[in-house]
């Protein structure tokens, strides 16, 4: 049997990770070449680069001045411990949950923490839970964009202007993607390695004024280790948020970062960064809703990612598998992609239901999810085949 014809066309760029995701067009080693390597972070020069980084990251983000932004240990994970380390326990918490990351806080909080009074909110992959039922006066995590199930809130309208307890937003996968209400949110986290392509192990922590009240005058009950502390004395470490960060962090991977913030700056900001990343949906939705075989994960248009496009396989011949063959099968055409070399760590995640995760955010090229569709049907066609073959 001869094998299923390659399509002609092809992506210039096979990166479509969700995490570290491709760097910007055009980037090279080169523009890492200003890097403040071999010296101290707390440096004069040091301190400057670090501040830039702020500065930009409120100037692109668009980031209230009322609000503090600091760099911080430990990707966005770090950033979210932190927060739910230093802040919770003041009242009781709702956590929201509908994919593995904002499981995990709830494990955290649940039982690393182990606050009395916790409420969890989860839905299945592909969907919300029920936003109505959450109560404000108590503190309030969740996740903007689920990463692992392409599910998003829609905006945050479901959150009001008044309300006693915080609101702790992972919002990696979120962040120069899709418009954040800084006015709703108390605490916002992200990693540099998701939209704008940075290197990984640097996060970003986002304090509005309310947060840093709880900081400055509620002390938690536990002891909390020396990279989540952000007070002394009772006052916020102001340091943090200008630049002195808390450990050593990577001036090549800031480097790194100020090289995305000034292209990302060039392109005219967070209108330009989100107009990409949903004309790069477009093109993937698009052809999603031509297939006969493939569809979204997430269950209601107004909620589906336009960075973390998960997907899940509906032809009725590989429903009819049980689900390790499901899996194998999603499996198989993400190796063949690879192999081929049109589309490398598209798998879904490994807690998520079987399918392919695609990223869209700002630093893909619309032309590369143009030619890596085509191939998306050879993968499907070329595993069907085998499908055929074993039976």
């Amino acid at each position: 049997m001869s094998p299923i014809p390659m399509p002609a066309m092809r992506p210039a760029n096979p990166r479509f990770s969700s995490g570290p995701c491709t760097k910007r067009p055009g980037w090279s080693p080169e523009a890492l070449n200003d890097a403040l390597l071999g010296r101290s972070h707390r440096s004069k020069e040091g301190k400057a680069k670090l501040a830039e980084a702020i500065r930009l990251t409120r100037e692109v983000l668009e980031v209230p001045e009322s609000h503090r932004i600091g760099i911080v240990p430990a990707s966005d994970t770090g950033a979210v411990e932190m927060a739910l380390w230093s802040l919770l326990g003041e009242r009781g918490v709702d956590m929201l949950a509908w994919e593995s990351f904002g499981k995990g806080w709830v494990t955290d909080v649940a039982k690393q923490l182990k606050l009395p009074d916790v409420r969890v909110f989860e839905a299945p992959y592909g969907e919300l839970p029920d936003l109505s039922d959450v109560d404000f006066s108590r503190d309030v995590v969740f996740t903007w964009n689920g990463t692992t199930s392409g599910v998003r809130v829609p905006d945050g309208g479901f959150i009001p202007a008044e309300r006693e307890g915080l609101t702790i937003c992972d919002a990696t996968s979120a962040a120069f993607a899709q418009k954040l209400d800084y006015s709703k949110l108390d605490v916002v986290t992200f990693s540099w390695q998701k939209v704008l392509g940075g290197e990984g192990a640097h996060g970003i922590l986002i304090l509005s004024p309310r947060a840093v009240e709880r900081l400055e005058t509620y002390t938690p009950a536990w002891p909390l280790p020396k990279i989540f502390r952000m007070t002394k004395g009772g006052k916020l470490i102001e340091g943090i948020f200008k630049g002195e960060t808390i450990n050593t962090p990577s001036m090549l991977c800031v480097e790194d970062y100020l090289d995305a913030l000034y292209w990302a700056k060039s392109l005219g900001g967070l209108s330009a960064l989100i107009g990409r990343a949903n004309d790069n949906f477009a093109a993937l939705r698009d052809f999603v809703e031509r297939s006969a075989w493939l569809d979204f994960l997430a269950v209601v248009p107004e909620t589906r990612s336009n960075t973390s496009v998960c997907l899940k396989i509906t032809d009725p011949r590989v429903l009819a598998l049980g689900e390790d063959e499901q899996a194998a099968f999603a499996k198989s055409m993400v190796s063949a992609l690879g192999e081929a070399g049109v589309a490398l760590d598209i798998g879904a995640y490994r807690d998520a239901p079987p399918g392919l995760r695609i990223w869209t955010g700002a630093t893909v090229e619309r032309t590369d999810v143009e030619g890596l569709l085509p191939w998306l049907q050879w993968a499907f066609e070329t595993a069907l085949r085998g499908l055929k073959a074993a039976a």
